[in-house]
């Protein structure tokens, strides 16, 4: 059974707290490969999120947007995290160049910005995210898809 969950995120260091949480979890606790789809308007924060998880894995140093670059990759302990920004990306088959299915080994994890963009070329998510604005900040859903995510989304908002 599917497990959502939905929080209030009223500004950025919330988000890149809850990202951290999300990250502590993952480091810990996700198998892997494990996906993570974002979705939100530009400035909901899918980058600032993915930013905190980052740092709780154990990524130092400058973690980039890779909205120009589509992919950075960073070691994080034992393993190799991938975060994807597909918001240029006009087609699905300019994936191909990525070898995205290749990111796909034991001991990764990935997060995907604008999946809706990827298609049928990206691996479907353990984890679907949603950033909205709201009222007071911004919203975060969280939907587990996978067995392996629901033991991640339980933990990650206990």
């Amino acid at each position: 059974m599917p497990q959502f969950r939905e929080v209030s995120l009223p500004d950025e260091a919330a988000t890149t707290a809850c990202g951290a949480r999300l990250g502590a979890v993952l480091a810990l606790a996700a198998p892997s490969p494990f996906v993570v789809h974002l979705q939100g308007e530009l400035g909901s924060g899918k980058t600032t999120l993915v930013r905190g998880a980052l740092g709780a894995m154990g990524v130092g140093g400058t973690i980039r947007s890779p909205t120009y670059t589509l992919v950075e990759t960073y070691a994080a302990g034992d393993a190799v995290v991938a975060h994807l920004d597909l918001y240029r990306v006009v087609a699905p088959r300019e994936l191909e160049a990525l070898a995205v299915r290749e990111l796909l080994a034991p001991g990764h994890v990935l997060f995907i910005e604008w999946p809706e963009r990827g298609g049928d070329a990206l691996p479907p998510p353990d984890l679907a995210l949603e950033l909205r604005f709201a009222p007071n900040g911004r919203a975060l859903h969280a939907r587990a898809v996978s067995r392996a995510a629901e033991a991640v989304v339980q933990e990650w908002f206990r």
